[in-house]
């Protein structure tokens, strides 16, 4: 008796620094997986080319061949046009303007793709497979080298009118505050983002504020948000503070997305989670000091579960649901 194989799709989650394929089935079960630099600074022609190796070589892992997949799910970042499959454009891409990367991918594929930004499908990751399971109305925050959300309202994807919405990171904190590659000034990740957290870093090393700081940056170069949570695990107090500062802001940003949303759980993802409490305690604290005392009541805010594999999953969920709204051809 011959076993049939279950459905499996293929994801891509395109990054700055890095791209992550997966090949999965409908179930968030991951079969096989490739990493590798997504080199941005190649051009567009390039890092397609660099996704296609990718999914390919996560195929390859998975034994299964690229014309077994319905279709292929690519998480961008930037304000992704979704309705019509458009990368507007991106800080992360440079040089990317208005790049229709759906239709270029399917084309280089030879098979049917969706697109979405790598946030929201983080969030609809988490919601399905991770630490949202089970809720209908859910925030989602990635916080690495920028501050990425995704939204979810009655058990869905929120995307607004042109699926641009949940860009959680630049909700403004202080108007007055430092500039934000949006373009605005004191936006959350111009405040606790890696980025903003890193530069505060780099500013206690020159005022000599952080000797446990100074100690790892003269072994191993220039500061990372990593590096300074390795520090503070090991008390240097500058570290910790800077750590504190920025949970301070994220809570008062949390406060808002309450107030506005209702939510019954928000969670936290990217590198930065990974400093745990030493971010979300002062995060809490801002958020319960600040929010409204009815939509606050019985909001829990935790960590992510699904770690860098978030947005590729989230992507086996879009397209699960979109292939199973479909009519089939009889």
């Amino acid at each position: 008796m011959t076993r049939v194989r279950p459905e499996a799709f293929g994801a891509i989650d395109l990054g700055g620094t890095k791209i992550l394929s997966i090949v999965a089935t409908a179930d968030g079960h991951i079969l096989g997986e490739d990493l590798r630099p997504s080199r941005t600074a190649d051009g567009l022609e390039a890092v397609m080319r660099y996704m296609v190796y990718s999914l390919d070589a996560a195929l390859n892992s998975a034994g299964r061949q690229r014309q077994e997949l319905p279709a292929v799910g690519i998480a961008s970042p930037g304000a992704v046009d979704a309705v019509n499959g458009i990368v507007p454009d991106a800080p992360q891409l440079p040089g990317w303007r208005d790049v229709p990367l759906r239709d270029l991918m399917a084309e280089e594929l030879g098979l049917r793709v969706f697109l979405e930004n790598d946030a929201s499908a983080a969030a609809l990751g988490e919601h399905v497979f991770g630490a949202g399971r089970g809720s209908r109305y859910m925030l989602f925050l990635t916080i690495s080298t920028g501050v990425g959300g995704g939204i979810i309202i009655d058990g869905k994807l929120y995307g607004g009118k042109s699926g641009a919405a949940g860009e959680l990171g630049h909700f403004v904190i202080d108007a007055d505050g430092p500039p934000c590659g949006c373009g605005a000034r004191g936006c959350l990740e111009s405040l606790a983002s890696g980025s903003a957290i890193a530069r505060r870093g780099r500013e206690l090393l020159a005022r000599g504020q952080s000797p446990g700081l100074a100690r790892l940056a003269e072994a191993e170069g220039d500061v990372t948000t990593e590096m300074m949570y390795r520090a503070a695990a090991d008390g240097d107090e500058g570290c910790r503070e800077a750590f504190r500062q920025a949970g301070r802001y994220l809570g008062i940003a949390l406060a808002g997305y309450v107030n506005v949303f209702d939510p019954e759980v928000i969670i936290i993802g990217g590198g930065v989670a990974q400093a745990g409490e030493l971010l979300l305690e002062p995060a809490r604290q801002a958020m319960e000091e600040l929010a409204m005392t009815q939509p606050l009541r019985g909001v829990r805010l935790v960590a992510g579960e699904l770690g860098k594999g978030a947005g590729a999953l989230g992507m086996v969920a879009v397209m699960r649901g979109q292939l199973q709204k479909e009519p089939v051809n009889t």
